[in-house]
């Protein structure tokens, strides 16, 4: 298994996602803090060296440290190595939490192919707009050989 991505354990931990970023980390730390079924863990409550509970709780206290989101992604992969059980949910867990948004807020909108004819609006996380778009007659016509972009409106 790849390890988890320390963007994405700092991003989950500072509470990114909104709420379903809040379910993401409280089921990584279910996981986490599930025994450790190694053959040299025993029955012990406390956590076990290599389980991971330390570092999730260390980066719960400061999820801006990227340096304990490393920790955590290396306590992570380690554990899964020795704990089948755990490889296969830990990989689970990673598959439902990629549609979390934990970016650093940068947009790449591209526009290709053709002519066009109208208005764009790039950006990203819309919500609660409405936009108001004039009838395609009412648009200003483009200007021949320069690829179809619209010129700008004169005053």
């Amino acid at each position: 298994m790849d390890p988890i991505a320390v963007g994405l354990l700092a991003a989950l931990a500072g509470g990114a996602g909104g709420e379903l970023g809040r379910q993401a980390w409280a089921g990584l730390g279910a996981l986490v803090r599930r025994p450790f079924r190694r053959t040299d863990s025993g029955n012990s409550p406390e956590p076990v060296a290599g389980s991971g509970v330390p570092e999730l709780e260390l980066l719960t206290q400061d999820p801006a440290d990227l340096g304990r989101a490393q920790e955590l992604s290396t306590a992570l992969a380690a554990r899964a190595a020795l704990d089948p059980e755990f490889s296969a949910d830990l990989e689970t867990w990673h598959r439902q939490v990629q549609s979390v948004r934990a970016g650093d807020g940068g947009v790449n909108n591209h526009i290709s192919g053709g002519s066009l004819h109208g208005l764009v609006l790039q950006g990203r996380d819309f919500s609660g707009l409405t936009f108001t778009i004039p009838q395609s007659s009412t648009l200003p016509s483009a200007v021949p050989g320069d690829g179809g972009a619209v010129p700008p409106a004169q005053d």
